[in-house]
């Protein structure tokens, strides 16, 4: 009995082994990944009579995004990100750093002209230099390894390989999300420091028909920021906040609208952010190699009498009466 019960047993395994046989090749055949029967034309005529629509698929999980197989806007996004945004940062960049070269080749070191007068005034105090520095040495940071997102795989990843660039962008990452926030704090605190000297008035028009002291010889009058540091200060602010703003939104990408707007916001942190770094290059080499005394303003905060008076004339007339300069701010120099 109990031989025949197996035998059973066996005999209506194999009758369902049989019958499944038929089912396995058609069911294969459905899910083979390497299939050729599906082409990306088919797609794309889907999509001919409205370009900018999507094409949907369907899906059984709760996330509706997920049904989005084809997004023209996605292939506009990624040609810009790979093509035309790495030309408008080398233009920007290389750019300025090939002008800044020619400039100082054929201009030179920007002299004291009367020399050194041995006392000096100052210029910017404690807390001040404090807020430039904090927003600065962000701003490095951030520049650096935003850089990094467009030009490292082309530039840095075949001069230390890939473990290395891997290594290096993932502290990359970390440091522009996290320096975001003091440089956002610098930039609100410069605003509400400086904009008081900072509000384009018909003196920098003179100044900038003057060639400002920088081509030329002639020193224009200026307050305590002339037309060329507030063109810094409002490039500074403006390009700043559209960095913060975009910035944020790429952080927290689930308030950013849609992908459409996460790509908008993405372009605008990718443009800005290069004509920032343009802008800062000329404001380094003017406040470093380009002009003598000028470091001293935001090294020391002290400069010297002559250099004060010859780009800040006015702003030096203006300390003089409010006493400042007899009090005792003017002081042997060190």
């Amino acid at each position: 009995m109990r031989l025949g019960a197996h035998l059973r047993f066996l005999a209506l395994g194999l009758l369902l082994a049989f019958a499944a046989l038929p089912a396995a090749p058609a069911s294969a055949q459905q899910v083979n990944p390497t299939a050729n029967a599906v082409k990306e034309q088919q797609f794309l005529d889907a999509l001919k009579g409205n370009p900018s629509a999507e094409l949907q698929g369907r899906i059984t999980i709760p996330d509706g995004k997920a049904a989005t197989l084809e997004r023209p806007a996605g292939r506009e996004w990624r040609a810009f990100h790979q093509g035309t945004m790495v030309r408008i940062g080398a233009i920007a960049v290389i750019g300025m750093l090939l002008l800044l070269t020619v400039f100082y080749l054929v201009r030179g070191r920007i002299k004291i002209e009367a020399g050194p007068a041995g006392r000096t005034l100052t210029r910017f105090n404690a807390f001040e230099r404090f807020m430039h520095w904090l927003t600065a040495a962000c701003f490095i940071v951030l520049a650096l390894s935003g850089l990094n997102v467009t030009f490292g795989k082309a530039v840095l990843l075949p001069l230390i390989g890939p473990q290395a660039f891997t290594n290096v962008s993932i502290v990359a990452k970390w440091s522009h999300n996290y320096l975001a926030w003091p440089f956002m704090l610098g930039i609100a605190l410069m605003l509400v420091v400086w904009i008081k000297d900072n509000i384009p008035s018909a003196l920098d028009l003179k100044w900038i028909a003057a060639g400002g002291g920088i081509v030329g010889n002639k020193h224009p009058e200026a307050r305590r920021f002339n037309a060329g540091q507030k063109v810094i200060f409002w490039s500074v602010v403006l390009g700043g906040a559209a960095l913060s703003v975009s910035g944020v939104y790429l952080l927290f990408p689930a308030f950013a609208g849609g992908v459409l707007n996460l790509q908008f916001w993405n372009v605008i942190h990718g443009v800005v952010g290069v004509i920032m770094i343009a802008v800062i290059l000329a404001h380094i080499y003017i406040g470093s190699i380009g002009m003598e005394g000028a470091f001293d303003a935001m090294g020391s905060g002290e400069v010297d009498l002559n250099w004060a008076k010859e780009h800040h004339s006015l702003w030096v007339a203006e300390e003089m009466q409010k006493g400042h300069v007899p009090g005792g701010k003017l002081q042997p120099a060190e």
